[in-house]
């Protein structure tokens, strides 16, 4: 797991997710849940990568049943990205790296080549 991955709780959201200061990715997942490991290690990757506008956050749904319910999450992996309190996007199932970085795009500076 990596470490610029944060955990997060029902207790915690409001002032991990709700009161950030940049975009938060917030990955609902489950132990059982294949396809969440499966995108976990592309999750690190930009989490290391996007660190300065981004931050990636973890919610286990079977720990943390009232997050995912107040933000209607019925399958997982969802990957909700919040921004000033607000949900700005909602990707569902798992993702290759090259879709998740498009999906993202819009939160994050455009680099030129």
């Amino acid at each position: 797991m990596s470490e610029n991955i944060k955990h997060i709780t029902d207790a915690s959201f409001d002032t991990d997710v709700l009161k950030s200061d940049k975009p938060v990715l917030v990955d609902f997942w489950a132990e059982w849940c294949g396809p969440c490991k499966m995108i976990a290690p592309i999750l690190s990757e930009i989490a290391g990568e996007q660190a300065d506008h981004l931050t990636v956050a973890k919610l286990n749904v079977d720990d943390n049943p009232e997050i995912a319910q107040k933000f209607s999450v019925m399958s997982i992996p969802t990957l909700l990205v919040f921004e000033k309190g607000q949900v700005s996007k909602r990707l569902v199932g798992a993702k290759g790296k090259p879709q998740l970085m498009q999906e993202l795009g819009e939160f994050l500076p455009h680099v030129s080549h």
